[in-house]
């Protein structure tokens, strides 16, 4: 395995963990290590796909680009799961993908990433319960984009960045927060001085910290709780079961007891 300067991840990556040593051996042979800055693109839309990526930390979006030039985030990928399926020979994807926070992935080149495929029964079938829970997440995120608040969203994506980052501190600049939410600057801002009120986070010049994960586990929506049992990943050999959304326990916070500190006195929550 070739190595670029990697940023060190001693978590690596879950798919390939859960791999029989043999496969995931012959697997790491053929790939590269390289580290993620901010704003990495790996692929674009429509671009054909030439490498796979198994990140071992840091977050990566993918994101549809629209013509005015704006991205609408539909799934984040961390050390979970793989970067560039589903595949096929000299295909491509409708989305763009793009590293948000700052870590390292392994990259596989496609024709070897599919060859392997082919012969590999565990790899095969963890290709295949991953992309099941990816397409579960994209259809659970257009969902929580469509009915649940601001806030909530805001709570659900630090929570899923949290998780695959490893550690409760990260940096994300606030214009792109706000891409990757869909939002306007304004209601980015306003949604995260509704969860630093409340205790929940600190964010100041593009870093943000978890100061009470359980406060925002209460502030987010259920789609956090569902999207998270989507990837815990079954044995590579078996096939995962849906999972319904009462299955999904969670303790409620009202966030329109919060209000907000500002110079020009205190700010309650916007009506929803």
């Amino acid at each position: 395995m070739a190595t670029e300067q990697p940023a060190a991840d001693r978590r690596g990556n879950a798919i390939l963990n859960a791999l029989p040593a043999a496969v995931r051996d012959r697997l790491i042979a053929e790939m590269t290590l390289m580290p993620l800055k901010i704003k990495t693109v790996l692929f674009d839309a429509g671009e054909v796909i030439t490498h796979v990526y198994f990140p071992t930390s840091g977050v990566i979006s993918l994101v549809t680009p629209l013509e005015e030039g704006s991205i609408v985030e539909v799934a984040t990928i961390g050390n979970e799961g793989i970067v560039g399926i589903p595949i096929q020979p000299h295909g491509s994807l409708a989305v763009r993908a793009i590293s948000q926070v700052t870590g390292s992935v392994l990259r596989m080149d496609a024709e070897a990433f599919l060859a392997e495929t082919e012969a590999s029964g565990p790899l095969r079938n963890a290709v295949r319960n991953y992309t099941l829970a990816l397409f579960g997440q994209i259809s659970q995120a257009a969902a929580c984009n469509r009915h649940h608040s601001s806030e909530e969203r805001l709570s659900r994506w630090l929570l899923m960045s949290r998780d695959r980052v490893g550690r409760d501190d990260f940096r994300i600049t606030h214009d792109f927060l706000g891409q990757m939410l869909g939002s306007r600057r304004a209601t980015v801002s306003l949604s995260a001085g509704l969860l630093q009120s409340a205790g929940l986070i600190r964010y100041s010049r593009g870093r943000v910290v978890i100061r009470n994960r359980s406060g925002l586990e209460a502030a987010s929506c259920e789609c956090y709780g569902v999207i998270r049992r989507l990837f815990e990943s079954p044995a590579p050999d078996t096939t995962p079961e849906p999972i319904p959304v009462s299955a999904v326990p969670r303790k409620k916070l009202n966030m329109s007891q919060v209000r907000i500190k500002s110079p020009y006195g205190t700010v309650p929550r916007r009506p929803a």
